[in-house]
């Protein structure tokens, strides 16, 4: 697959998208997506769904991040739309991981509704001091997050549209906070709110894992590489597969047929 920058985002394009997924990363390996996320972020473009991936440097102001990542979408669908004639009534799924969570939570919180579903992957929102440990030796006492983890869980009880989506907590994760936004949704949209748990911890979504190209005839190589990409990287393709059953489940019915 190939990756190409339009207007602050990364693309990554299949050539008949079923749906656009806008990608945010986690607070520190956002500002190249296309790179930390390559492995997850291409298997879901190869199924057949467009990536726009918008980096990110992290700051206290997470409204003005959500709303800077929300403005090179637009730019990036316009440019998507109107440039390359891609149909403009594609679904678009907001997709996260860690902090990425909170900015699309933000961002329809705030600013904007208009999506299919969420898919939040190791949710946390916590306050500035537990988040960067080090922050009391550079910053004044008392600085936090704009919106504090108690506004951003205000929003989401009042303002929050979005009716379909999937969390994803990991077992060996110890910094996830999935429960209490599971707690928050199921409150408001019930049943249409999914809650897995998987195996892997935190970093599980930026595993790269191996890139195996099976050449026009089945080999015993391409069968032993094969069989460590799924030996050694089970829990990446889990994960993969959840999404993707998530995303189109009918779909996926059909690729598990015999």
């Amino acid at each position: 697959m190939e990756w190409q920058e339009v207007r602050g985002s990364w693309l990554c394009l299949p050539q008949r998208p079923l749906g656009w997924i806008h990608f945010l990363g986690g607070a520190f390996v956002a500002a190249a997506p296309q790179l930390t996320y390559r492995r997850l972020l291409e298997h879901l473009a190869e199924a057949g769904y467009g990536i726009i991936a918008t980096p990110f440097v992290n700051n206290f102001d997470h409204g003005a991040i959500a709303l800077d990542v929300l403005n090179k979408l637009d730019y990036a669908l316009d440019w998507l739309i109107y440039r390359r004639g891609y149909p403009a009534a594609l679904p678009i799924y907001g997709l996260g991981h860690s902090m990425g969570c909170k900015l699309h939570l933000l961002i329809n919180s705030l600013y904007d509704g208009d999506r299919a579903g969420n898919l939040f992957m190791a949710f946390n929102n916590y306050p500035a001091s537990q988040s960067i440990p080090w922050i009391e030796n550079l910053a004044p006492v008392g600085v936090e997050f704009s919106p504090s983890p108690t506004e951003t869980e205000k929003l989401i009880q009042e303002r929050y549209p979005v009716r379909r989506n999937l969390l994803i907590r990991f077992q060996e994760d110890d910094i996830d906070q999935t429960a209490r936004l599971r707690s928050l949704l199921r409150a408001k949209f019930g049943d249409m709110v999914t809650a897995l748990k998987l195996p892997g911890n935190h970093l599980t979504p930026l595993s790269q894992g191996l890139k195996w190209q099976v050449g026009a005839e089945f080999s015993p190589l391409d069968a032993v590489g094969q069989w460590i990409k799924q030996s050694f990287f089970p829990e990446m393709q889990i994960l993969e597969e959840c999404l993707l059953e998530w995303l189109n489940p009918l779909g996926t019915a059909r690729r598990s047929r015999p």
